[in-house]
């Protein structure tokens, strides 16, 4: 009991404490309240998204309901922009500043998982959200509510503007979104994803490209006269053969994966196609560039070893994140004001339940805020379509626990964590800590000022290219 007293007291000064951050700035109160009053309705969504578990450019169920919700709460919403029927605008206020904020939908093939911690399907064979995109896109649409009701109230002045992204796990439905304009006339742009702790991320991402390598020559009977064939697959492994010599002498930052989708039909027949498919990575898209091209060669002279002829087409393929510090910075003020998650005993049992099933260390959850980084020069990870709009408009991203650390992503692990109160609690602080963020960028017109200097300087001269063909986005066609 001698610790009873100070515990009681810390907390009460710690409340007191925080109440005191949140009067200096009415506005931002008012995001914290509108959150929690909308929260039941927020983590409804998600759940909606998640139970669908649709892959990219599929989510008609996940996109409509949280365009209709938009709809209810006000927005002018535009369904089916880019040439997208899952992509989809709500924007509320006129003028400047104009304030843009990001949310995803799309599922991952073959993970569906039930809201537990021992592995079971939610339904045999179908997706999941192992990449928490039903949190995202529910939070981010929480936050912009919220700063949508002060702008209704006359207490902010400008638009905010919600985005409906679909097929980040695919083709990158923002590279679509971002080619028709759509981000233009932001003066920031904000994110966030579900991740395994709490930060404003100061860490880039990697650039990439997405391309398919085929291959045709001659058909012929195998046995019987296979002097007359050229063999498409003699080009594609003589292509694979090359890309891995390649690897010998690339810089250690560079990530290349491939997956043959045509090797041939039957043994006794002289193939006469082959595809490859194949990506790029590295943490600089000038490495990319500069390896893609390497590739490229490696084609060519494959194609003259069969014989064959050889064609490759890029598909897709994403910037790195262009950091932005100054902005990063203002969402730290944020989080600290907000605080840390707090976690009840069965969120910690079941996040390590699910550690221990996976085989790591069980250490719980984290939830605390953490100080903001140093950038890294060579960062690891995946790549995002969001590295594409940071290079058109200074962009802030937020990462939020929703899964414990030290369990595989893109995963069962965390499609469980998305569909229970883990996930839920990432989400509520996502929306608050983006909307009070966003508050700080419709009042403080310094602030986007030195941000949009920031922006200026890291991207230098660069004029953003999207990495997609011409044409539209490969949508596929309904069932």
């Amino acid at each position: 009991m001698k610790y009873a007293l100070p515990m009681i007291c810390f907390m009460l000064m710690s409340l007191m404490t925080l109440a005191q951050k949140q009067k200096a700035n009415p506005n931002k109160t008012e995001v914290i309240q509108s959150v929690d009053k909308h929260q039941k309705e927020l983590i409804d969504l998600s759940d909606k998204v998640w139970s669908y578990a649709e892959t990219a450019l599929k989510e008609y169920k996940s996109s409509k309901v949280l365009a209709d919700y938009a709809e209810a709460q006000g927005f002018v919403v535009k369904r089916g922009v880019a040439g997208m029927p899952t992509a989809f605008t709500a924007e509320f206020g006129s003028g400047k500043p104009v304030i843009g904020i990001m949310g995803e939908y799309d599922a991952l093939p073959g993970i569906s998982q039930k809201a537990q911690p021992t592995k079971e399907a939610y339904e045999v064979g179908a997706a999941g959200h192992g990449c928490g995109h039903n949190l995202f896109g529910a939070g981010s649409l929480g936050a912009a509510v919220a700063v949508k009701e002060l702008i209704q109230q006359g207490k902010l002045k400008g638009t905010i503007r919600f985005y409906g992204t679909p097929a980040e796990e695919a083709v990158g439905g923002k590279i679509y979104m971002a080619r028709e304009g759509l981000f233009s006339d932001l003066d920031v742009c904000l994110d966030w994803h579900p991740d395994t702790e709490i930060a404003a991320s100061t860490q880039s991402s990697q650039a990439m490209v997405d391309f398919i390598v085929e291959f045709r020559g001659k058909a012929a009977h195998a046995a019987g006269d296979p002097w007359n064939g050229r063999s498409a697959v003699d080009g594609l492994e003589s292509f694979t053969d090359g890309v891995n010599m390649l690897r010998e002498h690339v810089r250690p930052s560079v990530r290349m994966h491939y997956a043959i989708v045509n090797g041939g039909d039957v043994p006794n027949v002289v193939p006469e196609y082959a595809k490859i498919w194949m990506w790029v990575r590295d943490s600089k898209r000038s490495v990319v560039e500069e390896v893609f091209g390497r590739v490229k060669e490696i084609a060519r002279g494959a194609a003259i070893i069969a014989g064959v002829e050889s064609k490759v087409t890029v598909t897709s393929g994403d910037y790195e994140l262009l950091v932005n510090r100054t902005g990063a910075s203002a969402l730290q003020k944020n989080l600290e004001i907000l605080g840390p998650i707090n976690y009840t005993a069965e969120e910690i049992a079941f996040a390590k339940k699910i550690q221990e099933v996976s085989g790591s260390e069980q250490t719980g959850l984290d939830g605390k805020i953490h100080a903001l980084k140093e950038t890294a020069e060579h960062p690891t990870g995946g790549s995002t379509d969001v590295g594409d709009i940071s290079w058109i408009v200074p962009e802030i991203t937020l990462v939020a626990t929703t899964a414990p650390s030290n369990t595989a992503w893109h995963a069962w692990q965390v499609v469980a964590c998305g569909g229970m109160s883990i996930g839920h609690k990432g989400l509520v602080l996502a929306s608050k800590s983006l909307g009070m963020t966003m508050v700080d960028l419709f009042e403080n017109e310094q602030l986007r000022k030195d941000i949009r200097t920031e922006f200026d300087q890291r991207k230098g001269g660069h004029v953003y290219k999207a990495y997609i063909p011409d044409g539209p986005p490969p949508i596929p066609p309904m069932k």
